[in-house]
């Protein structure tokens, strides 16, 4: 039998590290995975072709949050009829959501490449980097339906309370694409190019791979090929769940390539500066991101055995945890940020952008902790309604506002541009204590 994690007994602090455990390795390696396109770049290539890689996968992130988001509707769904004890309905979720998924990554594999060039212009790749910018952008597009795929195998097996397998699968893609970019980029010269091709070729043979460990695994409900198809109530189901979550990031991450258009249009130093910390911030903000998701999974098993108090309980252990080992990644990125932006990149104007632009996302660093884990918690419960909410009101009433002003203020500093960030994370923070205040209230109501 594969070990699978049942949050709706024993302690809470040691489930929640057993499960996120995997999960933060698991992001470490995906944060690896695309720090090593830009690493190898900066070493080998051009500043054009930082500018364009930051550019270019900038938008695939944007693209493959909003896919992991949807994908969260699966995952919490698989979560509540775990903690039902009715696991046996997870092979037609899965079903209907992979033949979903494989609608949504054919048609992504087609417009992507066709509207690449389109894209660059909107994001104002600078003049030096368009075209490899266009280049990084189609070649990754064309291979969506493989990063679709990718996405949706650790999405299902978090649902079941398994956080291994999707380490073991970001893994074998974070070598494959070591490799490759080593081959591509350092042997080859092929730059922005290299990275987006060693970054499909990856994700493909990890695919590939992980099949054919599935395969091999027992899973706690049994599913065949006459339940991939569109069962319309589960579709529905899932979308309703995790719509929500995706509108959320897609917005979410529009407001942050609009923050990457404002910086595209100063410079080209700049551009590839706020790429460079970018993928630093990945890097400080995996502990948060990783709790976040186990809390999905955490609360939805709760949720579905009716323990919304030890749901609660699970909350407030995240938050001190995550919050603890937020203050040092705060002291590293505001103090050191130059040693950790000099790890992307040789150039020194590059590295002082990036660490100026740093100095904020330091900031954000002890807000995050409170704010990721609370969007775990309602992801997990199913208020995803009020995670988009909160998420959009952030990005479009004060992140985007705040940035272009600061960004008209002279001399231009990224630091004020990036203080965009704590800003909008301080009002969400603030959003989500209010809401926790109302759902108990109407529970209280309800005991009554």
């Amino acid at each position: 039998m594969e070990k699978r994690i049942d949050f709706t007994e024993g302690k809470i602090i040691s489930k929640l590290l057993v499960f996120a455990g995997p999960v933060l390795l698991a992001l470490f390696l995906q944060a690896m995975y695309g720090a090593v396109d830009l690493l190898v770049v900066g070493k080998f290539g051009t500043s054009a072709d930082v500018s364009a890689v930051s550019t270019g996968s900038q938008i695939m992130m944007t693209i493959t949050n909003l896919i992991s988001s949807l994908c969260m509707g699966m995952t919490i769904y698989l979560g509540q009829k775990i903690g039902e004890k009715r696991a046996d309905e997870g092979g037609q979720i899965v079903g209907s959501g992979l033949a979903m998924f494989a609608l949504v990554g054919l048609v992504l594999t087609v417009i992507l490449p066709l509207t690449s060039t389109l894209l660059a212009s909107i994001m104002n790749a600078p003049k030096e980097a368009f075209d490899l910018t266009v280049s990084y952008i189609a070649i990754c597009g064309g291979g969506a339906i493989v990063i679709i795929a990718y996405n949706l195998i650790g999405g299902i097996f978090r649902g079941i309370g398994d956080s291994n397998t999707p380490l073991v699968t970001v893994l074998i893609a974070c070598i494959c694409n070591i490799v490759g970019d080593i081959a591509l980029i350092a042997g080859l010269g092929m730059g922005a190019k290299g990275a987006a091709i060693a970054t499909v070729m990856a994700q493909f043979v990890s695919v590939i791979i992980s099949y054919l460990m599935i395969r091999r695994k027992q899973l706690p409900f049994y599913i065949d090929k006459k339940m991939l198809r569109f069962n319309g109530k589960i579709i529905r189901k899932i979308l309703f769940l995790g719509t929500p979550i995706a509108l959320q990031d897609l917005l979410v991450g529009v407001s942050f390539l609009v923050i990457l258009s404002i910086v595209n249009s100063i410079g080209l130093n700049e551009s590839a500066g706020v790429g460079v910390a970018e993928k630093v911030c990945v890097f400080i903000m995996l502990v948060p991101s990783a709790f976040m998701q186990s809390m999905s999974a955490f609360v939805a098993q709760n949720k579905g055995a009716g323990k919304i108090d030890r749901a609660v309980k699970g909350l407030k252990s995240a938050v001190g945890i995550s919050f603890a080992l937020g203050i040092i990644m705060f002291y590293t990125a505001y103090f050191h940020g130059d040693i950790l932006s000099g790890l992307f990149s040789s150039d020194a104007e590059v590295i002082i952008a990036s660490a100026d632009y740093l100095k904020a996302y330091a900031i954000d660093c002890l807000l995050t902790c409170f704010l990721f884990c609370f969007v775990g918690f309602y992801n997990g419960l199913g208020y995803t309604s009020f995670v988009m909410l909160e998420g959009v009101l952030g990005a479009f009433a004060v992140r985007i506002p705040v940035s272009f002003l600061m960004s008209k203020i002279e001399p231009v500093s990224l630091f004020r541009i990036g203080l965009a960030i704590p800003c909008s994370t301080v009002l969400q923070i603030i959003l989500c204590f209010i809401f926790l205040k109302y759902i108990n209230k109407i529970s209280r109501k309800k005991d009554n």
